[in-house]
């Protein structure tokens, strides 16, 4: 079985009459990254909570390696799923050491480990200071490697790069990147940004107010005929282009 993640007609209300998910299906492949891509309010936290196992479907599944995780009437605990959340605000305990920021879930202090990390993320000469001598993309960095310290066999973020300027993200999104495919593991992370989900997805996944109204690899968008993506794929590389010629 090459998919990590299995999605088929998910749904999800929070009081019975809206959904915030409408039949949502899709599939993630070992090693894959895939952006889901949507404005405010369209499910993407959502399905993040629902793959996580912090929510429960309404109806439908997800299994992760061929094993149901969720349904309406099963949920797998977030802890035994083998899957790691980066949450937008990284949550680092201010009191802790990067060092020990990353080996907190850790339940033998492996120092080894912890540094095989620090040098993963670039960060060797930052062991021992706190996350309020680090800066947001470092403190992301420390985010990340402590959820890598766990072994998860997919990884969530939620809006990454959202409180980064401009400058860093595009650093921030390689490094990911470059972290990722190294470890042969897999991602989703959601944006509003579409350049985030350009800069290092294989798949993307546009949720708009709740329903993926359109889904694949980049490739596929822009050899699609009269894919509206495409257009938005076009006009933004003419951006980019124009703003490195300034």
């Amino acid at each position: 079985m090459d998919n990590v993640l299995e999605i088929e007609g998910l749904f999800k209300s929070y009081d019975g009459k809206k959904y915030a998910l409408k039949d949502c299906t899709f599939s993630l492949k070992k090693g894959e990254i895939c952006s889901v891509v949507g404005e405010s309010g369209s499910g993407k936290t959502t399905l993040l909570r629902l793959i996580a196992g912090l929510e429960r479907p309404t109806n439908g599944c997800i299994k992760l390696n061929d094993k149901l995780v969720s349904s309406d009437s099963h949920i797998t605990p977030p802890q035994k799923r083998q899957i790691g959340m980066v949450f937008q605000d990284y949550a680092l305990f201010p009191h802790m050491t990067v060092e020990e920021n990353i080996g907190f879930g850790l339940k033998n202090s492996n120092n080894e480990k912890i540094s095989d990390l620090l040098n993963l993320i670039k960060m060797n000469s930052f062991g021992k200071a706190y996350p309020s001598e680090l800066s947001g993309g470092q403190e992301q960095r420390v985010a990340l490697a402590r959820t890598l310290a766990l072994n998860p066999n997919l990884l969530l973020l939620d809006e990454p790069f959202s409180n980064l300027d401009i400058g860093l993200k595009s650093e921030l999104r390689l490094e990911i990147k470059r972290i990722v495919k190294e470890l042969k593991t897999s991602l989703i992370f959601i944006t509003h940004d579409l350049y985030d989900a350009l800069e290092i997805a294989d798949k993307l996944i546009f949720l708009k107010e709740g329903i993926v109204f359109q889904s694949g690899t980049v490739n596929e968008f822009m050899t699609a005929e009269n894919s509206e993506i495409k257009k938005m794929i076009s006009n933004l590389k003419k951006d980019a282009k124009h703003l490195l010629n300034k």
